[in-house]
């Protein structure tokens, strides 16, 4: 079983560990107690807790009339998982304002792409005609959609993948998803900070209601 130290025990600016890999038992592991991993080329693999988290409640949402606007636009259409190689790869290398270079290195896209295979990170997708114009991807457990990065070719591209998602998770009874560190882009739509402590309660919640529900369902099993 892999083993982190205590997510309380981060440093100031959140970094936790350095070292290990990659594999899908570590990711898992490390989700499962809300970390995540985030490096440059040339570093060791770094482990995160920030204090405080950035978090996005899905019904606090904010879609402004414009946006709501241009989602309803005939030449736009949505879908979840249907291109998750893409979207990676979107947010590997498409440039980002005051951005030199991208964390997502080779490693992290085939580390991802291998969750996405064994049913553990998603991608929703923003389509304008045949061509992909939006997205977002992270890795969904118990709950929580640990929200890894997002791309857009357009004007409001990632807005409106984040609008879809939050709308899935609002249906779907999702708690939260974890948006990791502040930005002022993702306050606008509604993301704010929570104390260190209270992010782990929830994933510490939804780790306990899914135990409690994979314990019922053996005990329907034996009636």
């Amino acid at each position: 079983m892999v083993e982190f130290p205590d997510p309380t025990e981060a440093g100031p600016e959140g970094l936790l560990a350095a070292g290990g890999d990659l594999q899908p038992e570590t990711l898992l592991a490390a989700y499962r107690q809300g970390i995540f991993p985030w490096y440059a080329a040339g570093e060791p693999i770094l482990w995160w807790s920030p204090d405080p988290r950035m978090v996005l409640f899905p019904a606090e949402f904010h879609a402004s009339r414009r946006l709501r606007r241009r989602m309803r636009r005939p030449d736009y259409r949505f879908s979840f998982d249907a291109a998750f190689a893409d979207v990676i790869d979107a947010c590997a290398h498409i440039p980002r304002r005051g951005e030199t270079g991208t964390w997502i290195l080779p490693e992290m896209i085939h580390a991802y792409t291998r969750l996405h295979a064994l049913g553990y990170a998603h991608s929703l997708e923003v389509w304008q005609g045949d061509a992909l114009v939006g997205g977002v991807y992270g890795v969904w457990l118990n709950g929580i959609f640990f929200a890894e990065s997002m791309f857009s070719r357009i004007i409001d591209g990632s807005k409106m993948a984040l609008c879809r998602l939050c709308e899935k998770a609002c249906r779907e009874n999702w708690k939260l998803i974890d948006c990791q560190f502040h930005t002022s882009h993702l306050a606008s739509l509604g993301a704010r900070e929570i104390p260190r402590r209270e992010f782990l309660q929830y994933v510490s919640e939804s780790r306990a209601d899914t135990i409690s529900g994979a314990l019922d369902a053996v005990d329907d099993r034996r009636k």
